[in-house]
């Protein structure tokens, strides 16, 4: 079954890039573009996407407030959201890894990436690039201090190594091969982080470690 993805920005050039890359994948399908936030909202609210592709600036709603309404803490079922922005956007980023955002790529993240952003949020996952990661969500943690909530059940020797390679944006696969184990049981480890941390997703977890000063910018 194909990957139901919703596109939107608003400069037509990016998106039909954009478009045009994702569409010519095999198993995913382009099922909507929107080129203003209201119609970005519109569209993943109507047709339930598996992945919304969103621009951090466009006008109506700005790709913030679009991922926090359909990917915010308040949201029952949210929705995978990847943000796309520039190297100028930090602020704007950080602000949609708070909202819920499960990743984000920089415009000029090529092809590849951007396939693989979208594969892994569909399947639950999350693709943070890993040479503005440390970058943004350290500059999170020194700007926007926050008291962390610590998890009342200790994490485990191994979930500190899988925490911060998670932080380090590493994916599941990156993460078995760097430790020597099978990606079922990387999932186990991820999992387990998410529950005692209270995280929905990888961004999350990675804030996390940012905020508890296990991981900091090189």
């Amino acid at each position: 079954m194909s990957i139901r993805v919703v596109v939107a920005d608003d400069q037509d050039l990016v998106r039909t890039g954009l478009v045009m890359i994702l569409g010519a994948q095999p198993g995913i399908e382009v099922v909507g573009e929107a080129a203003d936030g209201l119609v970005a909202l519109d569209l993943a609210t109507r047709l339930h996407p598996d992945v919304l592709l969103v621009d951090i600036r466009m006008p109506g709603l700005d790709g913030v407030e679009v991922t926090r309404r359909l990917a915010g803490p308040g949201v029952t079922d949210p929705m995978a959201v990847v943000v796309i922005t520039t190297f100028d956007l930090d602020e704007y980023v950080l602000g949609a890894l708070r909202a819920g955002a499960r990743g984000f790529l920089l415009k000029d993240a090529g092809p590849e990436l951007l396939v693989q952003a979208i594969h892994a949020a569909a399947n639950g996952d999350a693709l943070i690039a890993p040479n503005v990661t440390r970058r943004l969500l350290a500059t999170f943690a020194d700007q926007a201090p926050v008291v962390p909530v610590q998890p009342i059940d200790p994490l485990t020797e191994r979930e500190e190594e899988v925490l911060t390679l998670v932080a380090r944006g590493r994916t599941n696969a990156e993460i078995g091969t760097e430790l020597f184990v099978g990606l079922s049981t990387v999932k186990t480890h991820v999992a387990s982080l998410m529950t005692k941390l209270g995280a929905r997703n990888r961004v999350e977890i990675a804030m996390w470690a940012y905020d508890t000063r296990r991981v900091r910018a090189d």
